[in-house]
């Protein structure tokens, strides 16, 4: 069904979706190529949600040259009227004789529309090419629209003997600068950054995204006004952050989950939620089904070893981001999680490895739940 030129040109609308991972959220990333005769005509991706699709910035770019051509996108095109009109329309109205998709849009909105009236208008619609990879590029999107829940990573720090901190709760730092610029690339593509009240006392952390320390070749390519913040989203089940901390004379929005309303913690861009808690700690499932609910698909987590540990237990992660520096601290040092009450290796979770780089001095370990 698909020829390699085919193949070449949705690699191409797959690097061109990329670009937006900094800045689209919570909207999918979305890349768009047009050909005529074997030959690019118009390309295009979406830059920001309330702003024109892949598609449109493609077609603009084609122009007249739309007629007749090919046009590659990485996700179905949109079928309903949102903040932009859709793109199944523009396509059909360009003239287009062929559309590849690489997958088709869970939208529910979506899911199969805009691939129907492409076909209904007389024009070649053939779905599936690469579509893996373009699933892993949307995969807090498409989470989101087929469960109702945020795509979770958990970032974890440690050394060779899986320790985070010194006894005495020393822990700057424990991995590189390349490391912690890497750290910026994750906070930069997520929706929202999920902490604690404890790491907020304990570190002052900004927990935003700060574009001086992006890697070089991101710099070069993001305006520092384009790089949109996280929602950095705070629990605080006792009320115990104060005004003092950094995270409130920074730009963006904040969350701050709670069981009753801070009366010191207010602004314009702070938001409270009241959740059900424990002595233990809050519902998370109930706390990602509320964040979800505002949009929020891809979350970001940097917190101690009670809130990895209790992600982790629930069952909420869906990806361990590692960062393994070539240290020994000994068992005295802090834990990488707190994990108890486990009798059986068939109640551990379990994670494939994704992808090992080396960051500096430092090594990067992705690794993506197991489906049973």
């Amino acid at each position: 069904m698909f020829s390699d030129f085919d193949s070449q040109m949705m690699e191409r609308a797959l690097d061109l979706a990329a670009r937006g991972r900094f800045t689209t959220s919570p909207n999918p990333k979305v890349g768009c190529v047009i050909t005529l005769d074997g030959e690019v005509v118009g390309e295009g991706y979406h830059q920001r949600a309330g702003e024109p699709h892949a598609e449109v910035y493609a077609l603009r770019d084609a122009g007249e040259r739309a007629a007749g051509a090919t046009a590659y996108v990485t996700l179905e095109p949109c079928s309903h009227y949102g903040r932009t009109p859709p793109c199944a329309d523009a396509l059909i109205k360009a003239g287009v004789s062929r559309v590849v998709c690489a997958m088709v849009d869970p939208n529910p909105d979506v899911a199969g529309r805009g691939i129907e009236r492409i076909r209904q208008a007389g024009i070649e619609v053939d779905v599936g090419l690469l579509q893996q990879t373009a699933e892993r590029l949307n995969a807090p999107f498409i989470k989101l629209m087929t469960t109702g829940m945020p795509y979770v990573q958990l970032k974890l720090a440690s050394t060779l003997d899986g320790r985070t901190a010194l006894a005495n709760g020393e822990s700057k730092w424990i991995t590189g600068p390349d490391a912690r610029s890497d750290v910026q690339r994750f906070r930069a593509q997520a929706s929202a950054v999920l902490s604690t009240s404890r790491t907020v006392l304990d570190d002052d952390p900004s927990l935003n995204v700060r574009w001086e320390q992006l890697p070089e070749p991101d710099r070069q390519v993001y305006d520092k006004e384009k790089v949109r913040q996280p929602i950095r989203v705070i629990l605080d089940r006792s009320n115990k952050v104060t005004p003092q901390a950094q995270l409130f004379s920074l730009p963006g929005e904040i969350i701050l989950v709670n069981q009753t309303q801070s009366t010191t913690l207010t602004g314009d861009n702070v938001q409270q939620i009241q959740s059900s808690a424990s002595e233990t700690g809050f519902d998370l499932l109930q706390l990602m089904r509320s964040l979800a609910k505002k949009g929020i698909n891809h979350i970001w987590v940097e917190a101690g070893a009670t809130l990895a540990g209790a992600l982790l237990e629930a069952n909420l992660v869906d990806e361990l981001i590692v960062y393994q520096a070539p240290k020994l601290i000994g068992e005295d040092g802090r834990p990488l999680l707190a994990m108890r009450g486990l009798t059986s290796m068939a109640d551990i979770p379990e994670f494939d490895l994704d992808d090992v780089t080396r960051i500096g001095n430092d090594i990067r370990l992705i690794l993506r739940q197991r489906k049973h």
